[in-house]
């Protein structure tokens, strides 16, 4: 548990968090209002199912409460940033009705509009694989960094899906005719491709997430402490 305490606020600028199922949220250690979330079951590649979906949505809602709140860095644990959908997870939906389908659907649309409308800057770090939602969460964040080795990929096609959830944040962030393509096909592309496209601002040479960070431009940061983002 975190507590966070916003100087001059007294008690109101005070709050208590945490991270949830699947991800740890981590406050900056000397940078009030930055904090990291990591994507945390490296196990299944930080696949999303529905309690992790929920965790998230919980804890978008936590951070957007707060006060002060300057930046959020994300970032996968283990080897990949986040591989989509758990398997078991999909394979448990063939059993559900069109409605309850929907509705796990509509939990994930509105988690990713909570990381976009976040009022403060996002960022995504990434390594390893981001295939199908790990792509929408990237294109949920402001900004994003990958390292060279990163690998992509618009699956939902090869499992006979739409990538109807993510497409309302890839479309605008890579274009219509990349999103035509890449929806399409399911390919994977390397990160040097992902930002020829504006999937990705920034590459980096070393996979250690720590020298990535590093390479977020200071201007981000110094914008983040002077004029955190608002709601609009």
């Amino acid at each position: 548990m975190l507590t966070i305490c916003r100087t001059g606020l007294g008690r109101r600028g005070c709050a208590s968090l945490t991270g949830g199922y699947g991800h740890t949220l981590e406050a900056r250690s000397g940078a009030p209002g930055f904090f990291d979330l990591t994507l945390a079951r490296p196990e299944v590649h930080n696949a999303f199912n529905t309690e992790m979906i929920a965790g998230l949505s919980d804890t978008f809602d936590r951070l957007g409460a707060l006060d002060g709140l300057r930046a959020v860095f994300l970032r996968g644990a283990g080897r990949s940033f986040c591989a989509g959908g758990d398997l078991k997870w999909m394979r448990a939906a063939a059993e559900l009705s069109a409605a309850e389908n929907e509705a796990d659907a509509l939990r994930l649309s509105q988690m990713l509009q909570k990381l976009a409308a976040l009022p403060c800057a996002t960022v995504a770090l990434v390594h390893g694989s981001a295939f199908g939602g790990g792509v929408g969460l990237i294109a949920a964040c402001d900004i994003a960094v990958g390292v060279r080795s990163a690998v992509f990929s618009l699956s939902e096609a090869r499992l006979g899906l739409i990538p109807a959830t993510i497409s309302p944040y890839v479309v605008p962030r890579i274009s219509p005719a990349q999103a035509r393509r890449y929806f399409l096909t399911g390919e994977r592309f390397g990160a040097a491709r992902a930002s020829e496209i504006g999937l990705i601002h920034e590459l980096a040479e070393n996979e250690e997430v720590r020298v990535v960070c590093a390479r977020v431009p200071n201007t981000t940061c110094e914008l983040g402490y002077r004029y955190p983002r608002r709601r609009l």
